[in-house]
């Protein structure tokens, strides 16, 4: 810990001082949602994203829209949850759920987590695999280590560690969105493709990857500890102050990995769509397509948000699940257990050879069924005026909770009953 942080520790700054600096004082509150953005644009998105434009052209544009609309509405109330409390999801499950409840909430929290790790494990994997040739499997190793530094900036504070997220962040921004700008996007099927629609079970599950890839279960339990006790409200200029700041990170964040993730699915429509360019249903071959009908600046500025992608967002996930067996089983493990606990089966999945892309998109649909089980308690916990004090729904805003739960639980369903049933 450097000596600024021990001097910020022994005198911490209080809301009401940041409420007089004005826009710095709001700017040296920002931070939580840029992290939980970085697992909004993780490797699973780079795989469904330009997947779903690669294959059905603009068609699912409209998707991501709505699941960008939904995430900050999800983000919003996770955040409100731990300024409200002091306490963070998964605590607060333990304390209002039955123990099996409990554990059973746990396990499947455990299995997003992996679920989550494997997507961004094999991201840097293929990515460092792109850039400079090494093996999957070793590029798998790379990226678990690197997650663990970004984790080590923790014993700093929380600031370094946002800053090395916000940064990697930027560099995934500037990897996509630099394209788009080259790329001679269809304003008008642009337009249409904002009109919901699907194009057989393909589609749909393409939709619900991207539902899963965007509205992340991880960090809906995460964002509550990124908010829980940072500062306290001492009256209710701060709480407003907080609560004003909270919503402002929220629409940076969230507006950011939205674009970044409409960044993919357009320049994939725009440059593979009703083409004939080989294995664009691949990390591979996209970074060859973007190559051939692009550049070489394309297809690199590609790898080099996809390597971005997966050391931050490995880093994030890795917080998220000793954010979750804290929580639910008031337990923790040492990190490096922890890293490699998650780590393993992706190791796994390099090792036997599965085709990363595929095993990438899976995972997006692992990921979507994992959303009910946090979004549900979340919901019923910030409409509890008892649990959220003053800072309880609106029943606007609990109406809106509740329908986004029903269209994740229904998409899900229907996706269920396509595959495997009609």
């Amino acid at each position: 810990m450097t000596s600024t942080d021990t001097a910020a520790a022994a005198a911490p700054v209080s809301v009401e001082q940041l409420r007089r600096r004005g826009w710095r004082g709001r700017l040296a509150v920002l931070g939580p949602a840029f992290v939980a953005a970085v697992a909004y644009v993780d490797p699973g998105n780079f795989a469904t994203n330009f997947s779903a434009g690669a294959g059905y052209g603009y068609l699912l544009v409209w998707v991501i829209v709505v699941a960008n609309l939904m995430a900050m509405l999800i983000q919003s109330l996770s955040a409100k949850l731990g300024l409200a409390t002091g306490k963070n999801l998964p605590e607060l499950c333990r304390e209002h759920l039955t123990p099996w409840r409990n554990r059973f909430m746990w396990a499947q929290a455990e299995l997003v987590a992996i679920a989550t790790d494997l997507a961004e494990v094999i991201g840097g994997a293929v990515a460092l695999h792109l850039l400079f040739g090494i093996p999957l499997f070793t590029g798998g190793v790379i990226t678990g280590v690197i997650a663990f530094v970004l984790l080590g900036l923790q014993s700093r504070g929380h600031r370094p560690f946002e800053r090395a997220i916000v940064f990697l962040l930027a560099i995934i921004m500037v990897g996509l969105v630099s394209t788009v700008v080259r790329t001679d996007v269809d304003g008008p099927a642009l337009a249409a493709g904002l009109v919901p629609g699907f194009d057989g079970v393909g589609s749909l599950v393409l939709a619900t990857g991207i539902l899963g890839a965007t509205v992340m279960p991880h960090v809906i339990y995460l964002h509550s500890a990124l908010t829980q006790g940072r500062l306290v409200a001492r009256g209710p200029e701060d709480t407003r102050f907080l609560l004003r700041v909270g919503r402002t990170d929220i629409a940076l964040g969230m507006g950011v990995a939205g674009l970044v993730n409409l960044s993919m699915l357009v320049v994939a429509a725009a440059l593979f769509a009703g083409t004939d360019v080989p294995g664009t249903d691949t990390l591979e071959g996209i970074f060859a397509g973007l190559g051939t009908e692009l550049d070489a600046v394309a297809a690199y500025g590609f790898a080099i948000a996809l390597l971005a992608s997966g050391f931050a967002s490995s880093g994030v996930g890795t917080y998220a699940g000793q954010v979750i067996m804290a929580g639910f089983l008031r337990r923790r493990i040492p990190l490096l257990l922890r890293r490699l606990s998650t780590l393993a089966p992706a190791l796994l999945v390099l090792g036997m050879g599965i085709d990363p892309t595929q095993a990438l998109v899976l995972s997006q649909v692992v990921l979507s069924f994992g959303i009910p089980f946090a979004l549900v308690p979340l919901v019923w916990l910030t409409a509890r005026r008892e649990v959220m004090g003053d800072l309880v729904n609106h029943h606007v805003t609990t109406t809106a909770a509740v329908v986004v739960a029903a269209v994740v639980v229904g998409l899900n369903a229907f996706l269920i009953w396509e595959a495997f049933v009609a």
